[in-house]
């Protein structure tokens, strides 16, 4: 291990991001332009070839910084026994809920269960993808040892939660403080000395726990504040205030309050999951975690509002919703990003169609839906052109990307439903879901 350490301060160590998504790929430039040698691996074949072609698949990662990639000695692969080469192995899969809002821990699973074979000794594996407490000790750690080898003695384990905000203009990998988490001294050693190498801060914490604890207490502060401005909108609607007018002016106050905003639900792939995933650890002590659970539900029931919202918009109108067009603007969960994990948009195109409206769909940078878990049938519908928006009997703003054209649509379009407060003030068009 002390090799090790000389090896990662001297940037010789080779460094292994499994997981080459929205998480793993800025990671592993992180660590290219820092100097060290990076291998990548995923299960994606089709990945793999387009990294190794020089293509990404990111928007906000150019197919100039993957070529950078490659002349810096990125070697993506499908092949896991690469694992025995690389002395450090950064997992970054995702953490989805199944069905029944409990943790799907099927990817960290696989992901160890690939691994473990080619382990060897004097290497640090660490788990950057958000769970629940316990998950490095209780899930990955298990399963490592099966290759004989032992924890915090022939190998060291750790967990660094991942902090990536997509395509954020102020922060990114190198520039945003790392958590650091492990449960040996050791341990912690090696984090620190490796993610020293390549951000700008390393936060060390006392345990894996604590640094998993860390990232669900950073998430779930985030749900709870946007369902408290969701059910702001809807109070401050029934009374005719506008809500995004109301929370203009409270952050005009320089202490005491941060500014959150509401929408037609939550998206991401951390937000609408990471409370769920401490909710179901705490059943465990026999702790209710019912502040939690009641944020949760309120997200949950935004896209079911909006919708009403829509049909009374209709029913004011004089008509219903069945047979009607609308154009859904925005697929992404969140504006000027081509993520569309968890976006509320797929349950929002789900309820409109479950009561007859005919659904499209505009967004510029997600020409085609891709195929998700939770809505497999929507994969391979297209992006409609927003030049049509006349054609149809609604648009439905579910996401405010920066490069629409506002002012035209509003020429355009017959009646609009916004979700985002996109429109101040009153417009006959318009109405605030």
């Amino acid at each position: 291990m002390t090799d090790l350490l000389d090896r990662i301060r001297e940037k010789t160590a080779v460094v292994g991001v499994l997981g080459l998504g929205y998480v793993g790929l800025p990671l592993a430039v992180a660590f290219a332009r820092r100097g060290f040698r990076v291998v990548g691996l995923d299960t994606d074949d089709a990945k793999v070839e387009r990294l190794r072609q020089g293509r990404t698949y990111i928007r906000h990662i150019s197919d100039e910084v993957v070529a950078e990639l490659a002349a810096r000695g990125f070697d993506p692969t499908s092949d896991f026994s690469r694992a025995r080469d690389c002395d450090a192995i950064l997992i970054c899969v995702p953490t989805p809920l199944t069905a029944h809002r409990e943790p799907d821990m099927s990817y960290i699973v696989g992901s160890c269960e690939a691994i473990a074979p080619h382990l060897r000794p004097g290497q640090l594996i660490v788990l950057e993808s958000t769970t629940y407490p316990g998950t490095t000790d209780e899930v990955m750690r298990p399963i490592l040892e099966r290759s004989g080898l032992r924890a915090g003695q022939d190998f060291h384990i750790g967990y660094s939660p991942e902090r990536e905000d997509p395509n954020n203009p102020d922060f990114d990998t190198a520039t945003i403080p790392k958590v650091v988490g492990a449960d040996d001294p050791a341990g912690l050693e090696m984090l620190k000395a490796l993610y020293g190498q390549v951000v700008v801060r390393v936060v060390p914490v006392s345990s894996t726990r604590v640094a998993e604890a860390t990232k669900i207490l950073e998430n779930t502060f985030r749900a709870v504040n946007i369902a408290l401005v969701n059910e702001l909108k809807m109070v401050f609607g029934r009374m005719g205030i506008d809500v995004w007018e109301v929370i203009e002016a409270a952050a005009t106050k320089p202490f005491g309050f941060m500014k959150f905003t509401p929408g037609p639900g939550l998206g991401g792939h951390c937000i609408p999951i990471d409370p769920f995933y401490l909710t179901w650890k705490a059943r465990e002590y026999d702790m209710p975690t019912r502040f939690i659970e009641m944020a949760g539900e309120v997200n949950s029931a935004m896209p079911h509002h909006v919708v009403q919202q829509v049909l009374e918009a209709f029913s004011a109108r004089g008509r219903g919703l069945r047979g009607a067009r609308v154009l859904l603007v925005g697929l992404a969960y969140k504006k000027n990003v081509d993520d569309a994990r968890e976006s509320p948009s797929f349950r929002l195109i789900d309820l409109l169609e479950a009561r007859g409206a005919v659904v499209s769909y505009h967004d510029p940078f997600i020409p085609v839906i891709p195929k998700t878990r939770e809505h497999p049938h929507l994969a391979g519908r297209e992006s409609v052109p927003l030049s049509r928006a006349a054609e149809f009997d609604a648009v439905l703003i579910a996401t405010n990307h920066d490069g629409i054209d506002w002012t035209r649509l509003l020429q355009d379009a017959r009646l609009i439903v916004d979700t985002r407060g996109v429109y101040r003030g009153s417009h006959d068009k318009v109405v605030k879901a």
